[in-house]
């Protein structure tokens, strides 16, 4: 790699940047292990393709916010959870490795999390849900453009649904406000009140 495209990679804003050509897994390792050391940086990987991302203040914020408030919902519901954030998801044999910006097991450790949460401020779609689907992940939550949207697994593909079947009782519009709040002392008590009312 030239020294103008590693410029181009580490800027401080959010950007998304696909590596041209086909590269083995092998070769994605070895750049892996060249960029190690680049903090703030995401690599993925599928089918030979390899995107590198970098966070912005404004995507951590959401992502930090909304695992504040699902932290909440999972303890004040009395849902058994281990969080995981960003840990990497990869297998070599389905040609994937990614992180998200948040996951979840819900109940007990299993070969993968059963919710993952993916913040997008600035690019990126849900094609990103392939990557999802080599590791059949239950159900992704996507944040874009103040809205959040959920996509459950089905035998083999993705649909979008209108509530978590994970957690079907969460109000997600109430959710998605208390996100946008600018105090999160407000946006903690508006959500637990929320909960509440329902449970």
């Amino acid at each position: 790699m030239t020294a103008q495209l590693l410029e181009e990679i580490v800027t401080p804003a959010e950007q998304r940047l696909i590596l041209p050509g086909y590269y083995s897994w092998e070769q994605f390792q070895a750049i892996e292990s060249l960029m190690a050391d680049s903090s703030g940086l995401r690599i993925s990987y599928l089918d030979g393709w390899i995107e590198f991302m970098t966070l912005g203040e404004a995507h951590e914020t959401i992502s930090c916010i909304l695992n504040f408030l699902l932290q909440l919902y999972f303890c004040e519901m009395g849902i058994e959870y281990i969080p995981v954030g960003s840990a990497t998801r990869r297998d070599r044999t389905r040609n994937v490795s990614f992180e998200p910006d948040e996951s979840y097991y819900i109940g007990s450790i299993k070969e993968h999390p059963d919710l993952a949460v993916e913040v997008t401020i600035t690019s990126g779609s849900t094609n990103k849900l392939a990557k999802y689907l080599r590791l059949r992940i239950p159900e992704v939550w996507f944040w874009e453009n103040n809205q959040l949207a959920v996509y459950r697994l089905r035998e083999d593909d993705y649909e979008q649904v209108l509530r978590s079947e994970l957690l079907p009782e969460l109000d997600l519009a109430l959710l998605v406000s208390c996100v946008l709040m600018p105090s999160r002392i407000q946006a903690r008590n508006e959500f637990l009140n929320g909960i509440r009312q329902v449970g």
